[in-house]
């Protein structure tokens, strides 16, 4: 019984996206929020809720234990980038990419 929970075109890079996610994958629920609470980055909160709304999805199915869910596999990948132009020196410019990412989610019971 997987519970999955996705977030995509999340206005966060995805190498900075890892390095939280990288902090949770394999841990217990209460675990995770634990570490994402004292986490002092922008992603921490984006899958601060999305740990939520995978627990949400975890409680209707039938026959979970919320307190023995673990975070089974949790994946950032890349998403479309936004493209801009920034003004540069003698009438040029540079292209700026404003990156997004798609963050999965999937608790198992343990």
């Amino acid at each position: 019984m997987d519970a999955i929970a996705k977030a995509k075109f999340m206005r966060i890079t995805p190498r900075k996206a890892r390095l939280v996610v990288d902090l949770i994958r394999g841990k217990r629920v209460d675990q995770a929020f634990a570490i994402l609470d004292f986490t002092p980055r922008a992603a921490s909160k984006i899958l601060t809720n999305l740990l939520k709304s995978a627990v949400a999805n975890a409680t209707q199915k039938e026959g979970v234990d919320v307190n023995n869910l673990k975070v089974k596999t949790i994946c950032v990948d890349q998403g479309p980038s936004l493209k801009r132009f920034m003004p540069r020196a003698m009438g040029k410019a540079s292209q700026i990419k404003k990156r997004t990412s798609h963050i999965t989610v999937v608790l198992e019971e343990s």
